[in-house]
């Protein structure tokens, strides 16, 4: 079952200042949101199979928006992450079948690699409702530097048989890290900690 999609919406951040400092290159985050009808609201299923494929096919599309979005190449990509938000007729396992079997995996090859866990959060809303798409470096998730969050928000969604399904790719860390840790430059991206 493919995604019944009403809106798609990608923006771009970038952090020029941060304590009064220049951040230079500006640090960058891009958002890509996806507002689906959920074909389970308001029915209990043993079976979330459509969702999982869904998640499959958005993890792709929403990775590669992002990647385009910051103009980069995919294995520029440094941190990512993921979430969504169910209507009030659906269910918190629903978002959780199109986060977690299948959308993984495309939105690593739209990164170019990505041997680290996806950051993810969801939860139950309303229209205008936010979610923090918790955000960890790509290759190894030890590195402190690129532990952040973005948040997303559609005024118009997540409606009773919606769900908001966003993804979060960054090419860089936070502004001016400094709290030490394994460092962006010391890992080895191997086994997605260090």
């Amino acid at each position: 079952m493919k995604a019944e999609i009403r809106k798609l919406i990608v923006q771009v951040e970038e952090t020029h200042q941060e304590g009064g400092e220049s951040v230079s290159p500006p640090t960058r985050r891009a958002v890509a949101i996806a507002v689906i009808n959920n074909p389970y609201a308001g029915q209990f299923s043993q079976n979330l199979d459509h969702l999982i494929e869904i998640g499959e096919e958005l993890g792709g599309l929403l990775g590669q928006r992002c990647v385009e979005a910051l103009g980069i190449e995919p294995h520029e990509a440094q941190s990512y992450g993921k979430a969504a938000i169910v209507g009030e007729d659906g269910e918190l396992e629903h978002a959780a079948a199109i986060l977690h079997p299948k959308l993984g995996a495309p939105l690593r090859h739209a990164v170019s690699r990505g041997a680290a866990l996806v950051p993810s959060a969801k939860k139950r809303g309303t229209l205008g409702t936010t979610i923090d798409i918790p955000l960890g470096h790509k290759d190894a998730a030890f590195v402190r530097s690129h532990f952040d969050a973005v948040e997303a928000r559609v005024a118009d969604a997540p409606r009773a048989r919606e769900i908001v399904v966003a993804v979060a790719v960054t090419d860089s860390g936070r502004p001016h890290p400094r709290i030490g840790g394994l460092q962006a430059s010391e890992m080895i991206g191997q086994d997605g900690l260090r």
